[in-house]
């Protein structure tokens, strides 16, 4: 366990995350279609998620990708997603992506695991500068950002684009140590 926080704990994702993966992306499809397409593409069945799991413990130990699960102590099951990713080891930067599950939304799940992982990758991984994108509308993913001290530095234009969708520009906030 890297973080305990009474009902639920941070910790890197593991061999044995296959399932809870699948039923945590399953159950909240509707909400990671539009931002996290690759996830929820990648997770849709327990064979695909034991892929995606292998996938992101190989990335995970190799310093690429870092994807933490929040999970509930009580029934254990897995709440949500952290992404440290798109590490840029030359110029010591990284993005921070996140996803919470529908029954736990609003309750600052997302933004005290944001604060915690962001000193931990300054600290740990020896980051200087940490990103999270975020649509405008996604306001709350935006208060997660601000709540956390990211300010915002720009608009980045038509940066993702949802499936069915035209691209979107995104907003960039930015941590720095």
């Amino acid at each position: 366990m890297l973080f305990d926080f009474g009902n639920y704990y941070i910790e890197p994702i593991a061999a044995n995350d296959a399932w809870k993966i699948c039923d945590f992306v399953v159950s909240n499809a509707d909400r990671l279609k539009r931002y996290f397409p690759k996830t929820l593409e990648q997770n849709l069945n327990p064979t695909l998620s034991q892929v995606f799991v292998d996938k992101k413990i190989k990335q995970y130990s190799g310093k690429e990708e870092f994807l933490f699960k929040l999970k509930e102590k009580e029934n254990r099951t897995i709440i949500g997603l952290v992404y440290i990713k798109e590490t840029d080891w030359n110029n010591k930067q990284a993005e921070l992506a996140y996803c919470i599950g529908y029954q736990h939304e609003g309750k600052g799940y997302i933004t005290q695991s944001i604060k915690v992982l962001s000193a931990y990758a300054f600290e740990h991984l020896g980051l200087l500068s940490l990103q999270i994108i975020a649509h405008k509308t996604n306001l709350g993913s935006v208060k997660v950002a601000r709540n956390n001290g990211y300010t915002w530095q720009k608009t980045l234009p038509k940066e993702h684009t949802p499936p069915g969708e035209e691209a979107l520009d995104m907003e960039l906030y930015v941590l720095s140590k």
